[in-house]
């Protein structure tokens, strides 16, 4: 009789942790050295499946991002089976949003907790899966062990905040993810109003050219003659007058 066989004859469950990553793997081994559970490590989904014919599994813990299976097509594996139907499976993930989540929830995850984690938080959610019904009183009696307002509050898991689903349940994993703003299906302008034309400047009419003054002809012989004989006539009569002018003068 196998290890596995002798450990599920005694009552002690078996849990499978699948996880491609050797450090991952040491590190579950040693955190559930000191309880009362038989965790088989697996590098990944191929052989893990292989074993739960031998042993079958009481929880198994994948990682989502596997080299061969991924994480959510072991759950819907284990999830569609027969005989592993009511198995609690845990997915583990470094991204967690609602993408993640909805997957999750649509193979039927029980539990969706982000990587890293404490060993603590995780074998304290694989002891509720696995025992569900002292889960809930364990926390009934917490709740109404003291009500008062002075009383110490127990301390809360790292991740409590972002995933405490009730067993067999993810819906709360769910991160809180703000609705979206309803916005109008079409949103109207009024058309730009045309600014007016601005006519070009016009540019002002040429002014008419000034007629040209036809150059004065030289004056003929007679007219020649006229102007001499009136400056002659001019020159006389000024003379006369200063004679005039003197006699009168002299004769007082």
């Amino acid at each position: 009789m196998s290890e596995s066989s002798t450990l599920t004859a005694a009552g002690v469950p078996t849990v499978y942790f699948i996880d491609d990553s050797a450090t991952m793997r040491e590190v579950i081994k040693i955190a559930f050295r000191k309880e009362n559970i038989h965790v088989v490590t697996c590098p990944d989904a191929a052989s893990a499946i292989a074993q739960f014919d031998a042993a079958a599994p009481n929880a198994v813990i994948t990682d989502v991002i596997m080299p061969d299976k991924d994480g959510y097509e072991v759950c819907q594996f284990i999830k569609q089976h027969q005989r592993f139907a009511g198995t609690p499976v845990i997915l583990m993930s470094g991204v967690v949003n609602r993408a993640v989540a909805e997957k999750a929830m649509a193979v039927r995850a029980d539990e969706l907790i982000r990587k890293p984690f404490q060993p603590q938080d995780l074998i304290a959610r694989v002891k509720n899966l696995l025992n569900p019904k002292s889960a809930l009183r364990n926390v009934a009696a917490e709740n109404s062990a003291d009500e008062s307002p002075d009383a110490p509050k127990p301390a809360l898991p790292a991740l409590a905040g972002l995933f405490s689903p009730p067993p067999g349940s993810v819906a709360n994993a769910l991160p809180r993810v703000a609705p979206p703003v309803s916005r109008p299906a079409s949103v109207s302008f009024a058309p730009p109003v045309p600014k007016p034309a601005v006519a070009p400047p016009v540019a002002p009419a040429p002014r008419p050219a000034a007629p040209a003054v036809p150059a004065s002809a030289p004056p003929s012989a007679e007219i020649q003659k006229l102007r001499s004989e009136i400056r002659a006539r001019g020159r006389a009569q000024v003379l006369r007058s200063a004679r005039i002018t003197f006699q009168g003068s002299a004769g007082k």
